[in-house]
């Protein structure tokens, strides 16, 4: 088979996915916004809300612009991250928010984690903090969620985090946590 029949099948098969996943968060949901991963052509066909970007594709502002040549509607664009440098250029690009990984090391990989205390530094000093949000992913756990919000985070990616027990309460436990991280940072030191 042709290797571009091959692809053009795999965009097709990826953008039905898309419109079915944007149909049923717009039918079930209010308020929440659908993001494609690394591939803005999907998200613009399928009518998401935006696009998530691996830390070495497309500049955000570049993202932004070609999507605004063919949409008459901002997208949310995050980024992702894994030093202080690539959110100051996320940043700077006019990203909505990055995801800053690994911030723990994660079981049975040999990848080391960032640390709080990249998390805390690639936090502070933000030009836009209200517009711009830095979210924690990368082992983050119930047990250690507190910690990056605290140090900054604006909130708490995860994946493996959601597979184990009800995703309801693993919500509700996070949500708990961030109240009391908000009341920690906005104690006077």
């Amino acid at each position: 088979m042709n290797l571009n029949v091959q692809e053009d099948q795999l965009w097709r098969e990826l953008e039905r996915l898309a419109n079915q996943a944007v149909c049923a968060v717009r039918d079930n949901s209010d308020g929440t916004k659908l993001l494609i991963n690394s591939r803005s052509d999907i998200a613009l066909a399928c009518g998401a809300d935006g696009v998530h970007l691996p830390s070495d594709d497309l500049a955000a502002s570049d993202a932004r612009a070609l999507w605004m040549k063919c949409s008459d509607r901002p997208p949310i664009i995050g980024v992702s991250a894994h030093s202080i440098a690539d959110v100051r250029l996320a940043e700077s690009h006019g990203a909505n928010f990055t995801v800053l990984a690994p911030l723990f090391e994660k079981p049975n990989t040999s990848v080391r984690g960032l640390g709080l205390e990249v998390l805390r530094e690639a936090c502070s000093g933000l030009s836009a903090a209200d517009e711009f949000a830095v979210l924690a992913l990368g082992g983050v756990n119930l047990e250690n969620a507190a910690a990056c919000l605290v140090a900054g985070a604006s909130g708490i990616a995860g994946i493996r985090l959601f597979q184990t027990g009800s995703a309801e309460q693993t919500v509700r436990r996070l949500r708990g946590l961030a109240l009391t991280a908000l009341r920690a940072r906005s104690e006077p030191a």
